[in-house]
């Protein structure tokens, strides 16, 4: 019998997408909604849709908070997905597939990100993998604020069918989210907040290609950019 499977997401005013989030992750042995105190619809569609709730109203930053939803999962074998997250089709049977025989202790896996309604696939946002299928016996999250990543021990292997990620519908949404992510990431530096955002900009949108994707691919590189210059002229939260 291949190993069970948890899907863990964490939520917090997340109705927007949740539905098809949830109606994605229904092949799973068990949907976790680890929820962080939402007064919207959330946990309404989650209870809709049979999934699991747990709560943690204090925010312990990305990785902590994504590492308490793995420890909760009743199986070992877990996919952390985001809550504007859907798996696709195509990615649900190669996981599937996987777990009948899994050579990995882990799984990158890609993600195809829209930005304003458009579907991303150069200047470095395509594939995008990042561990999402693991073994929480041999893998767990860094303890970061954001920017946290999946620490493994066993060899690491690959999932070729992506997930679909709604990351931007606007760039008043853009600008929002990265002004948080920009204050939780802060790096106090004014030498790479002058030169940093020219780079970032230079390498998203010429050397990645990003000028391929068109308007937006001119638009991401100059938002990006941006982010940069913000990250490192915030004062560093723990500094």
């Amino acid at each position: 019998m291949p190993p069970s499977l948890s899907i863990v997401i964490l939520t917090h005013d997340s109705e927007r997408y949740l539905d098809e989030v949830l109606a994605s992750a229904s092949f799973a042995d068990e949907v976790l909604i680890l929820d962080g105190g939402s007064t919207d619809r959330t946990l309404d569609i989650a209870r809709r849709h049979g999934a699991r709730i747990e709560e943690q109203s204090e925010w312990l930053g990305f990785g902590r908070q994504k590492q308490r939803a793995v420890d909760l999962a009743t199986h070992d074998w877990v996919f952390v997905l985001d809550s504007d997250e859907v798996i696709l089709p195509g990615l649900r049977e190669e996981i599937l597939s996987t777990l009948q025989d899994p050579q990995g202790a882990c799984y990158l896996v890609p993600r195809l990100n829209y930005f304003f309604g458009k579907p991303i696939r150069h200047g470095g946002l395509y594939p995008d993998a990042t561990i999402r299928l693991f073994d929480r016996k041999k893998g767990r999250f860094t303890p970061d604020k954001v920017h946290e990543k999946v620490l493994v021990d066993g060899p690491v292997a690959s999932l070729h069918h992506p997930m679909k990620h709604y990351a931007y519908e606007t760039i008043e949404q853009f600008i929002d989210k990265q002004n948080r992510y920009s204050t939780l990431g802060a790096k106090s530096d004014r030498l790479k907040a002058i030169l940093n955002p020219w780079w970032t900009f230079f390498r998203m949108y010429v050397l990645k290609s990003g000028f391929l994707d068109g308007w937006e691919g001119y638009l991401i590189a100059r938002l990006y950019a941006q982010y940069t210059f913000w990250k490192y002229i915030k004062k560093d939260p723990d500094g």
